[in-house]
């Protein structure tokens, strides 16, 4: 069992705080991501749970066992590093055998074939006799692994081991990480700063900023019912759309965008907003884009606008498109879109872009918090 619980973690150093009341429940055999920007508190988080770091208050259990005061030998965990960590002067075995030495209950014989088995799994049984210098990276990484994976440890912890990779590479150990994780069934911490990552990998998210953790939920729960602004804006790629504005009679009206709220989003701002100012959010996937000249103006509906096309990112399968209001000067973005690879669209075209309510998230304008967000089902129908 591999159970873990974080309870009302804290970390200070002095007075700067960089983990406050962190509570999280990481279940047995479960991959758990901790995931946001850089000194946010995941790395914190991660070797309280080593036992690198001592919580300042709270506690924290594995399988249910007080771990506060427990030396990091003890907590039946291991650690893979960004920098791999390997012993230079060692063999790839040695390397591997290293963390076998320590551990009671096998002769010389069977730490040999635990390490020949490991790195028959991980497809480097050819590299044994080698040293870490004589490693591509992707291999060093395997290898790094595979001294984690070679102690069965209760829980793996993961510090952006996939960082030093080069995109393609990263792409295809992501896959191979998830699946060495659900064939072992190991309880998985993992830190990385890429949401990409994390929505790729995670059986569930806790995205964390300035120390404290804003949602912990599925990654599609994460990615369409953000609890805040924050979550809305970290999670997905392209970031989701911001429209800052004030509550009116008929919904929400921003510097260059009037849109009318229909009652079941008017209900939702009239019952959960704290002020008149509001954020209106929106997926660049669910922001449609037509030619202006294939309609007239008065074919458009309360929640079409005329827009300008400032910038087209082609992406080959995609492409990002940026936005602007007709009467904003210079290159302020207010939308951007994404449409299909083969529909491209020039710098300076005119165009209307049309906002569904059904995909519409609206925020809190001062505490950030959601408001309204559409319902998973609906969002899973619209894409």
């Amino acid at each position: 069992m591999g159970r873990i619980q974080l309870d009302h973690l804290t970390k200070r150093y002095g007075s700067e705080v960089a983990v406050e009341d962190a509570t999280i429940t990481v279940e047995d055999g479960e991959f758990l991501v901790l995931v946001g920007p850089s000194g946010c508190g995941k790395s914190t988080t991660l070797r309280m749970i080593a036992g690198l770091e001592s919580p300042t208050s709270g506690n924290l259990y594995i399988d249910d066992e007080h771990m506060n005061y427990r030396v990091p030998q003890n907590r039946d965990i291991a650690m893979v590093f960004q920098d791999y960590a390997l012993y230079p002067h060692m063999t790839i075995r040695q390397n591997l055998r290293y963390g076998l030495e320590e551990e009671s209950g096998y002769t010389a014989e069977e730490r040999d074939q635990r390490v020949e088995a490991v790195a028959a799994d991980l497809g480097i049984e050819e590299l044994l006799d080698r040293k870490p210098d004589e490693l591509s990276g992707g291999q060093q990484q395997r290898v790094a692994l595979g001294r984690a994976i070679v102690r069965d440890p209760e829980v793996f912890l993961m510090d952006e081991p996939l960082a030093n990779l080069d995109a393609k590479l990263r792409s295809s150990m992501r896959t191979e990480l998830q699946n060495l994780q659900e064939d072992l069934g190991v309880t998985t911490v993992y830190v990385t700063h890429d949401q990409t990552e994390a929505m790729t990998m995670g059986d569930r998210i806790a995205v964390l900023d300035d120390g404290r953790l804003q949602q912990v939920g599925e990654p599609l729960e994460l990615y369409h019912q953000p609890a805040n602004q924050f979550v809305a804006g970290f999670i997905g790629e392209p970031s989701m759309n911001f429209l800052r504005g004030e509550r009116t009679d008929d919904g929400f009206a921003s510097e260059h965008v009037e849109y009318p709220f229909p009652p079941e989003i008017a209900d939702a701002v009239e019952t959960n907003a704290e002020t008149d100012g509001l954020v209106l959010g929106v997926r660049p996937e669910d922001v449609g884009i037509r030619p202006a000249e294939a309609s007239s103006t008065e074919d458009r509906s309360d929640h079409e606008f005329p827009m300008v096309v400032t910038v087209n990112e082609t992406h080959g399968d995609r492409n990002v498109v940026h936005l602007t209001h007709p009467d904003t000067t210079g290159d302020h973005d207010v939308l951007q879109a994404v449409t299909d690879g083969m529909h491209v669209l020039d710098a300076g075209e005119d165009v209307v872009v049309s906002i569904a309510p059904e995909s519409v998230h609206v925020f809190d304008g001062e505490t950030g918090a959601a408001l309204r967000n559409p319902r998973l089902e609906a969002n899973q129908e619209h894409t």
